[in-house]
């Protein structure tokens, strides 16, 4: 089992390089980068200037830059050297640490990411702990009590959930107790004069900002995890090995818990190194209406800025992320089930 793990940390690295060299080609030719920016910036201070001036040649006003300004910025940016020169040199930076420089902000990116991770930790990991924490608990009542009015109470209300995305659960909810009827704040993560409060009402102001947030996160994770676990019990539940127990005068509640859960529970192990990548990147579109600055919305930003240091900053951290995630989760799966031998 050794040996196969250390094969898939070894295969980290070249499925990292190719994920890395494919969104760096993309990036270098999709437009709108950098470079752009700043003529579309230097057009519209040019345009400005023009009710103060007159008398502009129509060349000057197309091409506020001149060649070797322009040549300057390539040769900043890195875009007057090969595609694959420039990416080995900022993949020699990122071995060091360097993520580069925002080509919008002109902030370090590590800096960029590093303010906003905690943030999105944050609501990552207290969604996992609900989504686990509540979805196990309910899957196994679902099962037990199949088509009972609970069961199909429930999986009325979880579907629903399902049904709707979790930014539309957020405007909705943002809505109704937030602008109508005025319980919850419309956005951020504090008040207005959170440092001058205690620490027990900051405590209080930070969960108030977060209750909105959170239930438009649970939303759709919520219906997946609780049917897993009810469909992967039932499907235990009619095997032959709890059919036996049963019969041998085992009570159907200690053959559930002690013989079909941990079975049942193989499922949702694969899925939990998965999920880490997801805990650290959110929802830019949850974080964006409630005006969440994580790394969902700096993600979205940077892609629609096209600030391309910061793309490929987010991109290795998240890449990086999911591949140990695949090793955690079959980690979990030889915890959870000690027959499975990984060879």
């Amino acid at each position: 089992m050794a040996a196969y793990f250390i094969r898939r940390f070894l295969l980290i690295i070249p499925t990292f390089l190719g994920i890395t060299i494919m969104v760096f080609v993309i990036t270098r030719f999709v437009p709108g980068g950098p470079i752009e920016r700043m003529i579309a910036q230097a057009q519209q201070m040019q345009q400005s200037g023009m009710g103060r001036t007159s008398g502009m040649a129509s060349s000057d006003q197309n091409q506020p830059l001149s060649e070797e300004q322009i040549n300057q910025l390539k040769q900043y940016y890195g875009f007057d050297k090969p595609i694959l020169v420039s990416y080995f040199l900022w993949l020699g930076k990122v071995m060091k640490g360097d993520l580069g420089m925002s080509t919008r902000y002109y902030d370090p990116v590590w800096d960029m990411i590093k303010e906003r991770i905690p943030i999105s930790l944050y609501f990552g990991v207290i969604t996992m702990l609900l989504v686990y924490g509540v979805c196990i608990p309910l899957g196994i009542a679902k099962a037990v009590n199949h088509k009972s009015v609970f069961d199909n109470v429930s999986s009325v209300i979880v579907f629903i959930g399902y049904a709707i995305p979790g930014w539309v659960v957020g405007i909705l909810s943002l809505v109704l107790f937030a602008s109508y009827w005025e319980i919850f704040p419309l956005g951020g993560m504090v008040g207005d004069n959170f440092e001058d409060f205690t620490i027990f009402r900051k405590v209080l102001d930070i969960l108030w900002h977060t209750l909105l947030p959170l239930t438009a996160y649970m939303a759709g994770s919520f219906t997946v995890m609780t049917f897993l676990m009810k469909n992967t019990l039932m499907d235990d539940l009619a095997s032959d090995y709890v059919r036996t127990a049963i019969a041998k005068g085992i009570p159907f509640k200690k053959a559930v818990y002690r013989h079909a859960l941990r079975n049942s529970l193989i499922p949702l192990a694969t899925h939990f190194g998965n999920n880490i990548s997801i805990i650290l990147m959110g929802s830019f579109l949850i974080e964006k209406v409630f005006n969440i600055n994580g790394m969902g919305l700096l993600g979205y930003e940077s892609v629609v800025e096209r600030d391309y240091p910061v793309v490929m900053g987010i991109l290795v951290i998240s890449s990086l992320l999911f591949m140990i995630g695949n090793i955690l989760s079959d980690i979990c799966v030889a915890i959870v089930d000690p027959r499975v031998q990984f060879n």
